[in-house]
């Protein structure tokens, strides 16, 4: 992305974001008695500035003071959507008032106004606290498959797959640890993880020596990755060199040929030229002189344009980048935006799996969607 575009993206992302925050102080100011609205606006002012403070300060010094900032800014990002859906319930009703008179004169006193404070305040801390559970408890899906191709000598195949992980300050060591565990109980024939690794600055990933924990992931046939669009935004080439380095083989535009029974394909992810300025091969290139009799397995981080794996012959892609909306109401926008926003697809003898993802971005909160780890069994022709 170039600079000008970036600065104008920036500029349009803070202007939303502070028109956003202004909208649910004033309302809240004009809810609280004269005694508690100094205290409020201090309050408010810490957590408008919390996330913008820790992304800074982990860019230029990486510590325990910008991880803070960051964990009470990405708490702030999902509560945000929350007091503002509230705010715009609140002003509603108001203004139904104002036109039908529902509500008797004395209805919006301070005193009720306060104990409007106090209730919204209260349902926006047990949301975002359900959904942080949430988040934090990956459930497994497992989908059972038919491929009508021969693989070799191959029968079966059982395909363990994360995409989203989101590896940085939020999901961090410990949750790392438990989705490593939980691939590895299932003991995959090979492992898949189809993009989003990095969350975006690879540098907390390396503070944490998270990738010893990468390391750990067993199978077969080995540990295989696509990029996607936060390893273009926090860097594609550290990210990439240190996910190799750490027993994970990232596939860009390429195809691997696996124990002559199956392919693995992995493609660039569609923003690369966006960012970084490389334009990803297309799919027919990609592909072509394969011996199409055997089995194709894709990898293409955004579920974007469909067709194309059915048109040259894959026979099973799988995507992720959704989230299925992470937060909700989000997730009926990426219904609108996405053929398919989250789960399973067949079109013609291609199969498709959108995953909702193992981790989370910006909020450590899931209320639109359930985290997943994927168990794919897949029988093979004769």
């Amino acid at each position: 992305m170039k600079k000008s575009q970036f600065i104008v993206f920036l500029t349009i992302v803070l202007s939303v974001y502070t028109l956003v925050n202004y909208y649910i102080y004033i309302t809240g100011l004009n809810s609280l008695p004269p005694g508690l609205k100094t205290v409020y606006s201090f309050i408010f002012l810490f957590l408008f500035l919390s996330y913008i403070a820790g992304r800074f300060l982990e860019r230029k010094f990486l510590n325990s003071l910008s991880a803070f900032f960051v964990w009470v800014g990405s708490f702030w990002l999902a509560a945000m959507v929350y007091f503002l859906f509230f705010t715009v319930l609140i002003d509603l009703a108001q203004l139904v008032n104002l036109i039908f008179k529902i509500f008797p004169g004395n209805f919006y006193s301070e005193k009720n106004n306060f104990l409007f404070f106090i209730a919204v305040n209260s349902a926006v801390f047990l949301i975002v606290a359900a959904g942080f559970i949430n988040a934090k408890s990956p459930a497994l899906k497992t989908i059972k498959l038919a491929i009508n191709k021969p693989a070799g000598k191959l029968k079966t195949l059982k395909i363990a797959a994360a995409s989203d992980l989101h590896l940085g300050t939020i999901i961090n060591r410990g949750r790392l640890k438990d989705i490593v565990e939980k691939i590895n109980l299932l003991n995959p024939d090979i492992i898949l993880l189809p993009g989003d690794i990095v969350d975006e600055d690879i540098g907390p990933v390396i503070k944490q020596n998270a990738g010893e924990l990468l390391r750990e992931l067993s199978s077969k046939y080995g540990v295989y990755a696509v990029t996607g669009n936060h390893e273009y935004i926090g860097g594609v080439e550290p990210a990439v060199k240190y996910l190799q380095e750490h027993g994970i083989k990232v596939l860009r535009d390429e195809v691997l040929l696996i124990e002559n029974s199956f392919y693995i394909a992995g493609r660039e992810d569609r923003s690369s030229r966006g960012f970084a300025g490389i334009k990803r091969k297309s799919l027919h290139e990609i592909l072509s002189g394969l011996n199409s009799s055997l089995p194709v397995i894709l990898m293409d981080h955004q579920p974007a344009k469909l067709n194309e794996a059915e048109e040259n012959g894959v026979d099973l892609q799988l995507s992720g980048h959704t989230h299925h909306g992470q937060l909700w109401p989000f997730n009926y926008i990426t219904k609108k935006v996405y053929e398919v926003s989250r789960g399973y697809k067949q079109k013609g003898n291609t199969h498709y799996y959108i995953s909702s993802g193992a981790g989370t971005w910006g909020p450590p909160v899931r209320t639109g969607s359930r985290p997943e780890i994927l168990l794919i069994e897949i029988s093979f022709k004769g």
